[in-house]
């Protein structure tokens, strides 16, 4: 189980890769409604928007770097604050990656703050993000 006393600045969370699917990109938009066809729809996004293909939704990349925090911390502290910006365009059939880096301990809160990140296959970081935890 992961202890704060063993987590130090720079410590690197573990990356997780998502290729989104056309089916998933479909049910994840219906879920949240969001019936914009660039999500779902390749002949919309491509001549209608001038996409280059089905456009990945900035909420699921989110909830992508928010599973990393989550996935890390287990049920050894809680979630404090997380937020995110969609800086670049991600398409059907890339691989992202997601992950992050402690940036801060606070030992007074037993908070500890982390950058997060999305990147496609060159290695750009499409979203940037960043969130609190707190430890018991």
């Amino acid at each position: 189980m992961l202890r704060y006393e063993n987590i130090s600045v720079g410590d690197e969370l573990p990356t997780r890769d998502h290729t989104a699917s056309i089916v998933q990109l479909f049910m994840y938009n219906a879920a949240i409604w969001n019936p914009h066809r660039i999500h779902f729809d390749h002949a919309y996004a491509t001549e209608e928007e001038g996409y280059p293909d089905i456009v990945l939704d900035g909420p699921l990349q989110g909830d992508w770097i928010g599973q990393v925090v989550t996935d890390w911390i287990g049920d050894a502290a809680t979630l404090v604050s997380f937020g995110y910006a969609n800086r670049r365009a991600a398409f059907l059939g890339e691989t992202m990656t997601a992950g992050g880096a402690v940036e801060e301990k606070n030992d007074s809160t037993r908070e500890v703050k982390v950058s997060l990140f999305l990147k496609n296959a060159a290695g750009e970081v499409t979203i940037p993000g960043h969130a609190t935890v707190r430890f018991d």
